[in-house]
C-alpha cells in the first residue's frame, strides 16, 4: 500500500531521508529563485495579457502542488514564455484582453490543460514526450522566442499594437511608430540593456573582486530586481507617469484568492484543442528539462507521473487566479546551480512569493511596463538558436526542412498553428524516415563469423545467395518498401536461388508487415527461390508463431546468420 502511495506521491519518498543539509541547500536555493521570479512573474503575466498579480499567484499553488506529486528534484513550476504567449493567443480568440472574461478563460484553460495532463498521467502516456523531435522543438522555440520579443516592443516604444504573427506585429508597430514616447524608450532601451550587461558581465566581474561564488551569484541573479527598484524610482521621482509612461499600478496586496473557472460548453470547446496543444509544449519542455537535470545527479524522473505532477499545478492555477504553468528552463537551472536538493526548494519558493504577494506589491506601483518588457525580451532571446538551421542543414536536409518550416509557419501563422504544424512534421519525419529502412546486402567478413555491407567492406558472397539485412522495424509504413526490394533483387539474376532475411535490427512486425512477408513467401515460392530467416529476436519470433507464416515459409529460421551461411552458401539448392 505505502509503495502504491509512493508513485503517486512522491514527497513521501523524498520526504523520508530530508535533513538539515538538504533543507540549508533548499532554503537558500529558494531565496535566489524567489529574487529572480518576482519581476518575472510579473512580466509573464503581462506577455499572457493579464494583471500583474496573476504571474505571482500562478507562482504559488502551483510550485506547492508540484512539490508532492513532482518527480524531479530541480524542476520550478511556474508562468514560463512560450506557455504565456499560447495562453495569449488561445485566449485572445474568445474574450477581450482587460475584462473579467479573459481572465475567466485563462482560468478555464489552466483547468482544462491540468485535467488533460493528469488524464495522461493515469493513462500512463508518458511516451508522448518523444511525439516532437528535437530539431522541431528546437525551431519552434526559436520562433516563439523571436515572436515573444518582438510581441514586446510596443511595450519597449510606449505605443499600442497587436497581431500574433510576425509580420502582423511589425506592421502594427511601424504604422504607429509615429506615436513612440521617448521617455519610455530611454527607460526600455537603458533596462534592456543594463539586464544584458548583468547577465554577461557582472557574475565574472564579481568574481575577479574575490566575491565568494554564491554571494556572486545571488547578485547576478538580483539584476532583474536591481532594473525593477532603478526605473520604478525613477518614474516615481520625476513624475514619469505623468509624461506617459505606463506603468503597472495598483496590485492587489493578497495571498491567491480562491477563484472558479467557466464551465460553459462553447467556452470549453473553444479552449480543449489549444489546451491540448498546451499540455503536449509545456510537458515537452518540462521533461526535457527534468531529465537533463536529474541526469547531472544520477536520479532519474518518472515521466508519467511528470504529467500527474504538471496537471496538479495547473489545477492549482486554475482555483488560485493563476493561468497555464510548466517547468521553466532557466529557473530549474538557476534552481539547480543554487544548490536544491529537494522539490522542498520550490515550496519555500511558493512561501517566499506568498510573502511578496502580501508585503511588496505595492511597491511595484510606479513600475514601469517598459522594465517587465525589457525583461521578457533578455529572457527569451536566449532561447533563439538560429544556428539549428545551419547544423541541421549539414546533417540532415530533412530535419533542416522540418526545422525551417516549423518556424516559417509560427512566425507567419501563429504559435498555435506553429505547435500543430510541429507535431504533424515530428510524425511525418518519422513515417518518412522509417518507410523507407537502410536495407543492406551483406557478406561475410574472410575467416570470421560476421557479416557486413558488401558496398563498404570486402566480403565474401555467393552468387545462389543473397543476404538483406533489414535495419528497422517492418510496419505498415515500409512493408511494401521490402516487398518491393526483394522483388527487384530477385529479378536482377537468375542465379539467385536463396535469399535470407536478417533479423537482427527488427523488433516488431506488425500485421502489415507481415502480410508482406507473406506474398514474398509466395512470390519466391513461384520462382523456386527459398526464404530463410535470420537472427530473429525472441518477442517478434513470438509474434510470428501467432500466425500461420512460419508453417508456410519457403525455407528455414536459422539462429545466427553463419548458421545460414554454413548451410547455404555454394549450395546451389533451394529450401
Amino acid at each position: 500500500m505505502l509503495d502504491h502511495l509512493r508513485r503517486y506521491l512522491p514527497v513521501l519518498d523524498w520526504g523520508r531521508q530530508y535533513n538539515r543539509h538538504a533543507l540549508s541547500n533548499d532554503l537558500i536555493a529558494a531565496v535566489i529563485v524567489t529574487i529572480m521570479l518576482i519581476p518575472q512573474s510579473l512580466a509573464y503575466a503581462l506577455l499572457a495579457g493579464l494583471p500583474p498579480e496573476a504571474g505571482i499567484y500562478a507562482s504559488i499553488a502551483p510550485i506547492l502542488l508540484y512539490a508532492v506529486f513532482g518527480t524531479s528534484r530541480a524542476l520550478a513550476v511556474g508562468p514560463v514564455a512560450v506557455v504565456s504567449l499560447l495562453t495569449a493567443s488561445a485566449i485572445g480568440q474568445v474574450a477581450e484582453q482587460g475584462t473579467a472574461g479573459y481572465a475567466v478563460a485563462a482560468l478555464t484553460l489552466a483547468m482544462l490543460s491540468g485535467g488533460i495532463l493528469v488524464l495522461m498521467g493515469l493513462l500512463r502516456l508518458g511516451f508522448l514526450a518523444n511525439v516532437l523531435s528535437h530539431p522541431v522543438i528546437a525551431g519552434f522555440i526559436t520562433a516563439s522566442g523571436i515572436l515573444i520579443a518582438a510581441s514586446q516592443l510596443k511595450h519597449i516604444l510606449g505605443v499600442e499594437a497587436h497581431g500574433h504573427t510576425l509580420p502582423e506585429i511589425v506592421m502594427s508597430l511601424l504604422s504607429h511608430l509615429d506615436q513612440t514616447n521617448w521617455i519610455t524608450l530611454v527607460i526600455g532601451v537603458a533596462a534592456t540593456g543594463f539586464l544584458f550587461a548583468v547577465r554577461r558581465y557582472l557574475k565574472r566581474a564579481l568574481l575577479a573582486i574575490a566575491l565568494p561564488p554564491l554571494l556572486a551569484d545571488i547578485l547576478t541573479k538580483a539584476g532583474p530586481v536591481l532594473a525593477v527598484v532603478g526605473t520604478t524610482v525613477a518614474v516615481w521621482g520625476l513624475n514619469l507617469d505623468d509624461a506617459g509612461v505606463r506603468i503597472v499600478g495598483e496590485v492587489p496586496q493578497s495571498l491567491p484568492p480562491l477563484t472558479l473557472p467557466s464551465f460553459a460548453p462553447d467556452l470549453i470547446a473553444a479552449l480543449i484543442v489549444p489546451a491540448l496543444l498546451i499540455s503536449i509544449i509545456g510537458f515537452v519542455e518540462s521533461v526535457s528539462v527534468a531529465q537533463t537535470l536529474a541526469a547531472k545527479k544520477r536520479q532519474r524522473i518518472d515521466p508519467d507521473q511528470e504529467l500527474i505532477g504538471l496537471g496538479a499545478a495547473n489545477l492549482g492555477a486554475a482555483f488560485t487566479g493563476g493561468y497555464p504553468v510548466t517547468g521553466g528552463f532557466a529557473r530549474s537551472v538557476v534552481n539547480f546551480d543554487a544548490g536544491a536538493e529537494t522539490p522542498a526548494a520550490g515550496a519555500f519558493t511558493a512561501v517566499g512569493l506568498a510573502v511578496a504577494a502580501v508585503a511588496l506589491t505595492p511597491l511595484v506601483f510606479y513600475l514601469p511596463n517598459a522594465t517587465l518588457a525589457a525583461t521578457i525580451i533578455v529572457a527569451v532571446l536566449s532561447l533563439v538558436d538560429l544556428t539549428i538551421l545551419q547544423k541541421t542543414w549539414a546533417y540532415s536536409r530533412a530535419d533542416f526542412a522540418a526545422v525551417a518550416v516549423t518556424i516559417l509557419l509560427t512566425l507567419g501563422l501563429g504559435v498555435e498553428i506553429g505547435v500543430a504544424s510541429g507535431v504533424l512534421i515530428s510524425v511525418l519525419l518519422h513515417l518518412y524516415k522509417t518507410s523507407r529502412p537502410h536495407v543492406a546486402e551483406v557478406g561475410r567478413v574472410p575467416g570470421t563469423e560476421h557479416f557486413r555491407n558488401i558496398h563498404r567492406h570486402d566480403v565474401e558472397t555467393d552468387p545462389g545467395l543473397v543476404t538483406l539485412r533489414i535495419d528497422e522495424s517492418l510496419y505498415f509504413a515500409n512493408a511494401r518498401f521490402l516487398e518491393d526490394l526483394v522483388q527487384k533483387r530477385v529479378t536482377e539474376g537468375c542465379a539467385i536461388r536463396n535469399v535470407v532475411l536478417m533479423f537482427s535490427a527488427v523488433n516488431a512486425v506488425d500485421y502489415s508487415a507481415l502480410e508482406s512477408l507473406e506474398a514474398v513467401n509466395h512470390r519466391l515460392k513461384d520462382m523456386g527461390v527459398g526464404l530463410h530467416l535470420s537472427e530473429v529476436k525472441g518477442p517478434v519470433m513470438d509474434r510470428l508463431k501467432r500466425s500461420h507464416f512460419l508453417d508456410e515459409l519457403n525455407g528455414r529460421v536459422f539462429l545466427s546468420q553463419h548458421d545460414a551461411w554454413a548451410a547455404l552458401a555454394g549450395s546451389g539448392g533451394g529450401a
